[in-house]
């Protein structure tokens, strides 16, 4: 009788431990499903070449992106900007269910007494055109001069006609302002931006003692910001403070109207805890975008098969490691920064990937 009560309490036990195992296994199986069925758009993107491939990659990642104009003073004349546009309106044309469109706006010329009307024009044409928002970029404050040689900041009077103006066309700002605060440091080895600042010297703000500082620009930002409480502002590479989410937080809190998208900056966040990340991301997981900064460049022409597939893997696998840190606790390294994911729930992950775009750019 008491081995057959033995093994009775042994069935019951096992069969407990079974049907907990087939639960973790059909729980595990769901959210493994659903993160499969996340769709993404990646908001800062620089495809400047179509490729055979781009149709089939998206697809099968349910991606779509935004295709953020690079504008630059030209080499030759600094009076005059290079820009992406017109290639990427051919592009975006091309492909209308793969990209929207980002244009730009520079400090050049902003002396002249017309310059906010004709920028404005400019604008209105590029909307129409498709723009779904506007960059400004780091030329304010680190590169752009006026007529009297000081840096044109963001927050400069003579640019507020352009953002009243698109306040009234319901048109978001994507700022990348100010550089990484690496960019006033010495080259360091082991900084996620080592590489950067050793291809692109120009930006190393450290070798320019007549850039201004770090702080300097930051403030002018956020006063821009404050400034501008009507106008929806994406603060681009997690507002050039990835190096300390409290620091992204504190603006967070203060500025309603600011959001942030973490293009190229995934390895400043590896340098810190997890935990902490994490906790940054559920707290504020309607304020933070998908993006990474990813492209490519060269016509297709002089591609042959081996490197179009090899650059086509190159991509897979760069979208891979962002996704292995944000939506799982694995081992991940990324530029040179080795910690752990960030498993962040599903429905963060869709916030982040997909609705908060959405939201902001009325997709």
């Amino acid at each position: 009788m008491r081995a057959i009560f033995l093994f009775f309490i042994i069935f019951v036990l096992f069969s407990c431990k079974q049907k907990n195992a087939n639960d973790e296994t059909g729980a595990e199986t769901k959210a493994t499903t659903e993160l499969d069925e996340i769709e993404i758009i990646d908001v800062h993107t620089h495809f400047h070449n179509d490729r055979n491939y781009l149709n089939d990659f998206m697809k099968e990642r349910k991606m779509k992106t935004v295709l953020v104009d690079v504008a630059k003073h030209n080499v030759s004349d600094s009076a005059k900007v290079k820009r992406s546009w017109k290639d990427y309106v051919a592009l975006a044309n091309k492909h209308p269910n793969l990209f929207w469109l980002c244009s730009s706006l520079m400090g050049v010329g902003i002396d002249t007494p017309d310059f906010a009307e004709k920028e404005i024009a400019r604008l209105r044409k590029e909307i129409a055109e498709g723009a779904k928002m506007v960059k400004v970029w780091k030329n304010f404050g680190m590169v752009t001069k006026d007529k009297s040689d000081k840096y044109i900041q963001i927050d400069d009077p003579r640019l507020q006609p352009i953002w009243d103006f698109l306040k009234e066309q319901n048109i978001p700002v994507m700022a990348h302002i100010a550089e990484p605060l690496q960019a006033w440091r010495p080259l360091n080895p082991n900084s996620p931006h080592f590489g950067y600042y050793s291809d692109h010297p120009e930006y190393h703000a450290f070798n320019f003692p007549k850039i201004p500082s770090y702080e300097t620009i930051i403030a002018a930002r956020d006063n821009w910001i404050a400034n501008n409480p009507d106008l929806q502002i994406l603060c681009a590479h997690v507002g050039s403070m990835s190096h300390d989410v409290d620091m992204v937080a504190e603006r967070l809190d203060k500025y309603p109207n600011m959001k942030v998208e973490l293009a190229a900056r995934f390895g400043d966040l590896a340098t810190q805890e997890s935990e902490k990340v994490r906790a940054f991301f559920e707290k504020y997981q309607d304020r933070i975008l998908f993006g990474t900064d990813f492209g490519n460049s060269g016509d297709q022409a002089n591609l042959d098969s081996e490197e179009l597939a090899a650059e086509r893997e190159e991509l897979a696998s760069d979208y891979d490691r962002l996704h292995t840190y944000l939506s799982t606790s694995d081992s991940v390294l990324i530029r040179g920064q080795a910690n752990v994911g960030l498993s962040l729930p599903t429905d963060v992950l869709k916030k982040i990937y997909v609705t908060n775009a959405t939201d902001l750019l009325k997709l």
